[in-house]
Formats: structure tokens, sequence, C-alpha cells
């Protein structure tokens, strides 16, 4: 049995959950989110609680029942609670700041980048070397924040770039550090 399959979900007040033709919906106080589900895996609700079964042994449906149910606790915590990520600009004048539904990033180009931001995502720039993206759907906002940091990732000599918050960047010695041996 799988360890994150076998675990049912427990779905707070507020929140809604109903499969519809194999497409699961969940609506909460963050949003809505729909997402299809593979037809083969069992989705049942019971007492409060989503519970995953799988109908055989194949590695196939072993594979898929802990996906299953990674994917709809994710949407349950996404409208109840939300995602969020970090991004950290490392740089000498590199900042970041928002422009009405635009985020713009001056990170050592010749010109300011502009990013529109998509719906149900939220951003944010508390200071200017940093950036938040909030929102319901845990894939949308890796997915932006990944967008993001591809604008200018770290380089490894000095650091310099956008990363995510908590992210080491391995160092590599410059030619004038290596020639000191």
């Amino acid at each position: 049995m799988s360890r994150v399959g076998r675990l049912p979900i427990e779905v707070p007040n507020g929140v809604e959950f109903k499969l519809d033709g194999g497409k699961a919906i969940v609506k909460g106080p963050k949003g809505q989110l729909e997402k299809a589900m593979h037809p083969e895996i069992d989705i049942k609700m019971e007492d409060g609680l989503i519970v995953v079964n799988r109908p055989s042994e194949k590695k196939e449906h072993k594979a898929l029942h802990g996906l299953t149910r990674a994917l709809l606790n994710n949407m349950v915590v996404g409208v109840t609670k939300g995602f969020q990520k970090g991004l950290e600009l490392n740089g000498v004048g590199y900042r970041a700041n928002m422009q009405g539904k635009k985020l713009v990033l001056n990170v050592g180009y010749s010109h300011p980048v502009e990013m529109a931001v998509p719906e149900g995502i939220e951003i944010e720039t508390p200071a200017n070397n940093k950036v938040l993206v909030k929102g319901a759907d845990k894939e949308q906002v890796g997915a932006i924040a990944a967008n993001i940091r591809a604008v200018r990732p770290p380089e490894p000599y000095k650091g310099k770039g956008i990363k995510y918050e908590g992210e080491h960047i391995r160092r590599k010695v410059g030619k004038a550090g290596s020639a000191a041996k």
C-alpha cells in the first residue's frame, strides 16, 4: 500500500469537494481549483474525508495512487491556506517592483524586464530585492517563480542573480583564487 496514498485527506469547514465526470473540483475561501483525475483511480468522500483507492497492485496504479492523493491534498491546502514562494535578488542595482499588474525586474540588462501576472496569482515586493509569489494552485505558483528565476539565474562566481529563498548557490573559485595554490 502506498504510504502517501493510504492517508485520508481531511476536508476542513468552508471547503466543498465534488467529483464531476473524472474532474475533481475544490472550492474554498481562496478560490476554486479544478483538475482532471486518472479514470482508474477511485476517489470517494466519506464522513468529511477524501479517500483514494487503487484498483490493483500494478506498478502504474501504485504510482497513480500516491500522485492522486498528493494532488488532491495540494488542492485542499491551496484553497484554505494557499501557497507562497519567495525569491531574492542578489547584485548591485538589482531590484524588483510592481507597476500595476506587471512585475518589473532590473537585473543588469540594458532594459527592465516586464512580466505580466496571470489570473489567480498575487505577486508582492516587500523590499527592492525580494519577490513573493502567492496563489492557491501550487503548480502555478512554482511555475511562475521558476519563470521569474529564469530571467537571471544565479551565477556560481559572485552569486549574482535571482534565487529562491533559502537556496544555497554552490560557489566556484575564480581564476585569481585558483592560481594562489
